[in-house]
């Protein structure tokens, strides 16, 4: 801007000056002709003067250096020239200052000479005689004059430039110095040129709305910054690029990233073919959706694009941690297969007895032993829904009244109840310990001891042990089953307490059971806000510690 305004003022400058020099010659040149004019007009009336009175002769001792003198008699030849032979001129008759005299008594003319580039200017007079008497002076025209005056002109103009440049430096630098010195974050606190008041209004308005967006703005990403950092699922927001804009801290933990990737490409951050492509097809405007294992857990991506005015402007990715659910699905599933396997068994063994007792294929000697078997395995099968009722309660946690029960006496009553079952299997089981008393739901607590003090007599050897133990254990209530059985491999530990899972398939068909024992006690154990721990070795025994 300092430069514009430098060469505008410059220009300027030049121009007033050229325009000047210009008008001033033009003014000075008419001013010299008019006074040229008029002394010529004086000078040829005083000679005429005394031409008139002394006649020609008076030019025999005349001498003009400044004027030239001309006398034409009246058929225009020449008489007398102060700079010319007389003899050797032409016939002045036609001259225009001449004829007009003749006619008239006085004539002016001037003309102009291209070749000598100079004007001269005329004035004559008739004598008394009759003569006419001509003065004539030569003065140069305007551009003579001009090229005359050039040094001197070429010096103004040179002094005037330099003056220009100084001077337009200044005023530039002043002008503009309040325009650099502006205060645009505080345009009402200026104090400048009153033209700029109205930019400067508004300037501040602007400021102020912007202020004002940029505050909303400000809260609108706390609170987005907020929500999605409380998030336990991933949410990663890219632009249209495949840019990070945002990555809340459960992304981060996900994969891997300690510090944020804002502006960076996501495929630095996650090289997998899976979300690349996934990525490609939301961007073409697909929903990308797929499931993957990371960190030991399982995850499903959801990526959508996000569109303004038609465009799109970036993506979203949503990272959902579907570990528990994956697992209860699978759960469910074998629940299904195994649920319908333990049912239809029984039931196979119990429509296959009657097919027989109906059909007469029965000796009549064998036809209690088949009763019998139908019997055992309806009861077996009363058994398993009855377990698995217990559990669909479990896994519903519906609020049940509770009340003080005293564990020691659900332990001795879950010993008197399995006394038969485990005499019948040579095996002992005693009950020790101290009355401890905890608020629960007594139906679960008895289940709890009843199952595990029944696997314990199942899974023993015989003339083997039990032993149920009840003590304080500070603010905790110790239950501990204890037997010296045939004990279950490291490798099944972890998976005992799911439902239907047998260490030995075979082992278990002869024992009997239906497989929810322990995932009964296992969520039993989990209502009442306790834990399950569990010590065994093969053909050492085995011992579960259930802690209130």
């Amino acid at each position: 801007m300092t430069g514009k305004i430098f060469r505008s003022i410059t220009i300027v400058a030049m121009t007033v000056l050229l325009a000047s020099l210009v008008l001033a010659t033009s003014f000075l040149h008419s001013y010299f002709n008019q006074t040229q004019v008029d002394q010529l007009k004086e000078e040829l009336s005083i000679v005429a003067g005394s031409v008139d009175n002394a006649g020609e002769e008076y030019f025999n001792n005349f001498n003009s250096s400044i004027f030239r003198f001309t006398l034409v008699s009246p058929d225009g030849k020449v008489l007398y020239d102060t700079q010319a032979n007389q003899d050797e001129m032409d016939n002045h008759l036609k001259r225009e200052e001449i004829a007009e005299a003749l006619e008239t008594g006085t004539g002016s003319s001037s003309r102009y000479s291209s070749t000598l580039t100079e004007k001269t200017f005329y004035e004559a007079t008739r004598l008394k005689n009759g003569n006419v008497l001509r003065i004539s002076v030569s003065q140069v025209t305007v551009g003579a004059l001009i090229l005359g005056m050039l040094p001197a002109v070429c010096a103004i103009i040179l002094v005037s430039v330099v003056v220009a440049i100084i001077m337009s430096n200044k005023m530039a630098t002043s002008i503009v110095k309040p325009l650099n010195e502006l205060d645009l974050e505080h345009p009402a606190n200026n104090n400048t040129y009153e033209e700029l008041t109205p930019i400067l209004t508004k300037l501040n308005k602007q400021h102020k709305q912007i202020e004002s967006q940029l505050a909303l703005l400000r809260e609108k990403s706390d609170e987005l910054n907020q929500i999605t950092a409380s998030m336990s699922e991933g949410l990663i927001l890219l632009d249209n690029k495949g840019f990070v804009l945002s990555m809340n801290e459960a992304a981060k933990k996900l994969f891997g990233i300690e510090h944020t990737p804002v502006g960076r490409d996501f495929l630095t951050v996650d090289r997998s073919s899976e979300m690349n492509r996934a990525i490609n097809k939301a961007f073409e405007g697909n929903r990308s959706e797929f499931r993957e294992t990371r960190n030991g857990n399982e995850y499903q991506f959801i990526i959508n694009r996000t569109e303004s005015e038609g465009k799109v402007i970036g993506l979203v990715i949503l990272c959902l941690d579907v570990t528990d659910s994956a697992f209860a699905e699978r759960n469910r599933k074998e629940f299904t297969a195994n649920v319908s396997h333990e049912l239809k068994t029984p039931l196979q063994s119990i429509i296959g007895s009657a097919e027989l007792l109906e059909n007469g294929l029965v000796k009549p000697e064998d036809t209690g032993r088949f009763i019998g078997n139908i019997k055992n395995e309806a009861q077996r099968l009363v058994s398993l829904i009855n377990d698995i009722i217990r559990l669909s309660q479990l896994d519903e946690d519906a609020e049940i009244p509770t009340e003080s029960v005293d564990l020691l006496e659900v332990a001795n009553e879950v010993a008197e109840v399995l006394s038969a079952s485990a005499a019948k299997r040579q095996v002992s089981v005693s009950v020790d310990g101290e009355n401890c008393t905890i608020n629960g739901i007594r139906r679960y607590l008895y289940e709890i001891i009843y199952n595990l003090c029944d696997n314990a007599i199942r899974y023993n050897k015989e003339g083997g042990k039990v032993n149920v133990s009840v003590k304080q254990d500070g603010e905790n209530t110790v239950v501990t089953v204890s037997d010296t059985g045939i004990g279950i491999p490291p490798e099944h530990h972890s998976r005992i307490f799911e439902r239907f899972y047998r260490v030995d398939k075979s082992h278990s068909k002869e024992t009997g059971g239906t497989g929810l024992g322990l995932s009964i006690v296992k969520h039993a154990v989990a209502y009442h806000k306790g834990k399950v721990k569990l010590e065994s070795a093969v053909g050492e025994g085995t011992t579960v510690k259930i802690v209130f």
